[in-house]
């Protein structure tokens, strides 16, 4: 949305606000009826849950679906559990299978047996199939619903199959094509079909498919269907059956998802999962307390090198000023680097095996960075104080730096071999662990420098 755009949502949200409170609903009812399905959803995202709540109610039914499906899993979480039991059951079995994996995912596990046992029995074993992946996987947001075709069918009795299951399957305009044994042999786009000739077979014209496994982690496929500019992406299982498509969208959903909680991870906090706005205060914190302490106790680290080397310092009191100049330069280099390597990480670009080719680079990353800086901070700290002071500064600069790139660097790809998400081990940690290391590398060069 446009910035206008934005401030007229919020203008909007303003006077709902105020029009609830006063309990006009009919006001509210006729402030949504000209707002697009994109602006109730915003607009739903900076207002509390009660209050979101209220405006799903005033929803048309065909218009409450389509808001639900474009609202973030989060949200659709919270509305659920504002609404009345009859409400969501019949909001529930509206919505397709790999939808309703994504809301179980975010509700109490005590609701969803409610859910399901609201849910015809086809779509309650479409649905207990795609739970049945572990949560990271692509199978546990894959749509069932697909339409296939054969080798030997022909286009017509294909466009048969299009139009008979044109309602239920998610999407059309990629068909995956299947031998007897439902194994993917190859694909047809939906436009191929409609330019050929009723009576030419499939296999003339089907080309190689691009598939993924149902246990492959999400954020691979998805990033594989995305890059490759797929519209569906067939999805197999372990004997190379098919059992779903990832569709583009669900795919683009994936990687906003994953690189939201990546950008939070790297400031020290939970991913929240849901809008600001709509977010209670009680969940802010809890998303933020844990990161704190974490780094609280990490701090004592920092502390702990400062006491060991107090007598120093209490020798040479100018060392003092340019402590926090070095630990933050250390931390800014290693967090760049970590955030560079994580990107590369989730582009594909590098995986843990090129360790050794990340840490080549980024040691003469360090090293160069360390070296422009190491020669400012001398002529700086020379000019001002004593020329020992600017050696002892550009020496420190050069070896934090140096340090700070290389830790920064491997720290997301020792994460991503252990199997762990590379954001945890970025920023926060890092910052933590250059702080101690650069003090005692501080230290130790201004006690062999100086001779103190």
């Amino acid at each position: 949305m446009t910035p206008k755009q934005l401030q007229h949502i919020s203008d909007v949200a303003d006077s709902v606000e105020q029009l609830i409170t006063r309990g006009d609903l009919a006001e509210v009812s006729a402030t949504l009826t000209p707002l697009p399905v994109p602006d109730v959803v915003e607009l739903i995202g900076r207002l509390s849950i009660a209050d979101g709540a209220i405006i799903y109610r005033l929803l048309t039914k065909a218009r409450s679906l389509e808001v639900f499906e474009a609202l973030p899993p989060g949200m659709q979480g919270d509305i659920v559990q504002a609404l009345q039991d009859a409400e969501i059951t019949g909001l529930f079995a509206e919505m397709d299978p790999d939808d309703r994996a994504w809301l179980l995912d975010e509700l109490p596990a005590s609701v969803a047996p409610r859910l399901l046992q609201g849910l015809s029995a086809h779509e309650r074993e479409m649905t207990a199939a795609i739970l049945g992946y572990p949560k990271n996987a692509i199978g546990r947001r894959m749509s069932p619903e697909v339409i296939i075709t054969h080798p030997n069918l022909t286009v017509g009795e294909t466009m048969s199959r299009v139009r008979e299951n044109l309602r239920r399957a998610e999407t059309i305009y990629t068909l995956p094509v299947t031998d007897s044994g439902r194994r993917v042999v190859g694909v047809v786009s939906l436009r191929d079909v409609l330019a050929a000739d009723d009576d030419a077979q499939i296999s003339g014209f089907m080309s190689e498919a691009h598939i993924a496994t149902a246990d492959e982690d999400a954020e691979t496929a998805a990033r594989r269907a995305t890059d490759l500019g797929l519209l569906a992406l067939p999805i197999v299982d372990s004997e190379q059956r098919l059992v779903g498509v990832l569709t583009i969208d669900d795919a683009a959903r994936i990687l906003k998802q994953e690189e939201s909680e990546d950008a939070a991870r790297q400031g020290g906090v939970e991913p929240l999962r849901r809008s600001y706005l709509s977010t209670p205060i009680r969940r802010l914190v809890r998303s933020r307390v844990v990161w704190l302490l974490v780094l609280a106790v990490g701090a004592t680290l920092t502390v702990q090198v400062l006491g060991a080397f107090e007598a120093t310092l209490a020798q040479m009191t100018v060392l003092a000023l340019f402590v926090p100049l070095l630990i933050g330069t250390g931390g800014n280099t290693g967090n760049q680097a970590a955030t560079t390597v994580t990107r590369s990480l989730a582009l594909g670009e590098v995986t843990p095996r090129d360790v050794r080719k990340v840490l080549s680079r980024e040691i003469r990353v360090g090293f160069s960075l360390g070296l422009l800086l190491g020669l400012l901070g001398f002529a700086i700290a020379g000019l001002v104080f004593d020329w020992h002071i600017g050696v002892v500064i550009g020496l420190t600069l050069l070896a934090v730096c140096t340090l700070a790139a290389s830790i920064g660097g491997i720290m997301p790809l020792a994460a991503r071999a252990i199997k762990v998400d590379p954001a945890v081990f970025s920023n926060p940690f890092i910052t933590t662990f250059v702080d101690a290391t650069g003090l005692i590398i501080y230290f130790l060069i201004a006690k062999a420098v100086l001779g103190i």
